[in-house]
């Protein structure tokens, strides 16, 4: 199995979008009544809280490396690629 970084933000967007999902279902089912501009806000709220996530993820990422990356050099490790 391949391993790949996790991206929190994503997995923000993609909880917002099951709950949209959710939403239309149970109107679609007949548990419940839903406007049609009710999802709206769910998503944008959905997108912007993921790309929040996204930048505070990535720049712990590049905040943590960085750390790393001088660690490294510090202790005479050759950091070419």
């Amino acid at each position: 199995m391949l391993r790949h970084e996790f991206r929190p933000g994503r997995l923000v967007a993609g909880a917002f979008f099951t709950l949209a999902g959710v939403i239309y279902a149970g109107d679609a089912g007949g548990l419940w009544e839903t406007p049609w501009f009710v999802v709206i806000p769910v998503v944008a709220a959905g997108l912007c809280l993921a790309g929040a996530t996204g930048i505070v993820a990535r720049s712990i990422r590049r905040r943590h490396g960085a750390s790393r990356r001088s660690t490294a050099t510090e202790a005479g490790a050759d950091t070419t690629p």
